[in-house]
């Protein structure tokens, strides 16, 4: 490492300047130079980078979720609170090729809401013979006041690019069925394995805490050990650093 002192050079460099295979910085009124190294590998553990892959999937599920209507009430904000949740999620991994950087994968358990009414029960089967989103809503109990909020979330594959979609649409029970004394949602988009969906309810300022029912097995090829090993080996590889 060689040192200069910068009235030497007689010029003003940048804070940190790369060229000719020589990185210059400044440290106390100093120039330092060092040689550039090319083939530098990026460093993390496995657990690190598994933690990495959750949050970047936790991060690419809320860009598609924020532009609904959402209630996330027990964070500072909604983006924590939501995150919290999401990382609790199983993990998908994912190739270090750019555009899969923005995948997201419809799954169970996709937190749409958090906040202190009950949790409203739901599963998908059949009523009647028909595909059905079937609560535990009791046919007696409507709240005062109430809304409930009811999300579809939906499996794109645009290109080679896997992305969930969200939309969001209120609700009544005039729009649900009563079966044996709870309220259901009833037609053939229930059998849908490239669907999911949540109903939250809301009253005042109080939401159910909820998260997407789905028949989605889409992810699962992306948590596998196989999965994980090739996309740590595929961001772990050495890396070309432009001079």
């Amino acid at each position: 490492m060689k040192k200069k002192n910068i009235n030497e050079f007689g010029i003003v460099i940048p804070r940190k300047l790369r060229f000719g295979g020589t990185t210059l910085f400044l440290r106390q009124g100093q120039v330092v130079s060092y040689p550039s190294k090319r083939g530098e590998e990026k460093t993390f553990t496995l657990q690190q980078f598994k933690q990495r892959q959750k949050m970047r999937h936790s991060t690419a599920l809320w860009k598609m979720l924020k532009g609904c209507d959402v209630i996330f009430t027990e964070r500072r904000n909604a983006y924590q609170n939501f995150t919290s949740l999401a990382n609790m999620l199983p993990g998908v991994y994912v190739n270090d090729d750019g555009i899969m950087n923005q995948a997201s994968f419809l799954m169970p358990g996709i937190p749409v809401s958090d906040g202190r009414l009950p949790v409203v029960k739901q599963k998908l089967g059949e009523v009647d013979g028909v595909p059905a989103l079937i609560t535990d809503l009791k046919t007696r109990d409507e709240g005062d006041g109430e809304r409930l909020l009811f999300y579809t979330a939906v499996q794109h594959i645009e290109g080679e690019l896997p992305r969930v979609r969200f939309q969001m649409r209120e609700i009544s029970r005039f729009d649900m069925t009563a079966s044996d004394g709870h309220y259901v949602l009833k037609g053939d988009e229930f059998a849908d394995d490239m669907k999911g969906w949540a109903l939250v309810q809301v009253i005042g300022d109080r939401c159910s805490p909820q998260g997407i029912v789905t028949r989605s097995r889409y992810y699962e090829p992306y948590t596998t050990e196989e999965a994980l090993e090739k996309a740590f080996d595929s961001y772990s590889k050495p890396t070309e650093i432009d001079i």
